[in-house]
């Protein structure tokens, strides 16, 4: 099975790469939170409004702009909920576990390290420290795109996760 993460949910990935799991066949980590790399702080998100965090999450923010007061009261609760969510899961680290960067170094699962070129949540000097901490991880900077390729440049992310997804899959012999 090959793991896929972005932001916190690389940071799942990437702890899931520690287990050393037979089930798992590669992972990839985009944009990943969870490390602290000293000099490349991650953002803090939780009291920017929509406009700021897409500012620094898109490497084009204007095709990304919504007007919150749009949003019906439920969809505003909703948002509202997931943020205070996401702070109890970041922890009271920003966003990182300091025991990572050490426990990422076991990490025997083929990985790769994706990251928007553009992303000024945590910047690809972060996401380069990140693949250096997993043993021969792959870095690849995708240019034109901030945090969330999946979101921004689909078509230049899914061939990139998918290739290496393929080359890894159980079963197939390793170059």
């Amino acid at each position: 099975m090959a793991v896929v993460g972005n932001s916190i949910g690389g940071w799942i990935a990437a702890e899931l790469g520690t287990l050393n799991s037979d089930r798992i066949s590669s992972v990839t980590l985009v944009n990943a939170v969870g490390i602290h790399v000293p000099g490349h702080p991650i953002a803090d998100t939780f009291g920017l409004t929509p406009v700021e965090l897409s500012r620094l999450s898109f490497h084009d923010p204007s095709k990304f702009r919504f007007d919150p007061s749009a949003l019906s009261e439920a969809r505003r609760a909703a948002m509202a909920a997931n943020s205070a969510t996401l702070q109890v899961y970041s922890g009271p680290h920003a966003m990182a576990d300091p025991t990572l960067a050490e426990r990422l170094a076991k990490v025997a699962h083929p990985t790769l390290v994706a990251w928007g070129a553009s992303d000024q949540i945590v910047d690809a000097d972060y996401g380069r420290a990140y693949a250096q901490a997993v043993p021969d991880a792959e870095f690849r900077l995708l240019p034109g795109t901030g945090h969330m390729p999946q979101s921004e440049t689909p078509g230049q992310l899914l061939p990139v996760v998918w290739d290496f997804a393929d080359a890894h899959a159980a079963g197939r012999p390793r170059p």
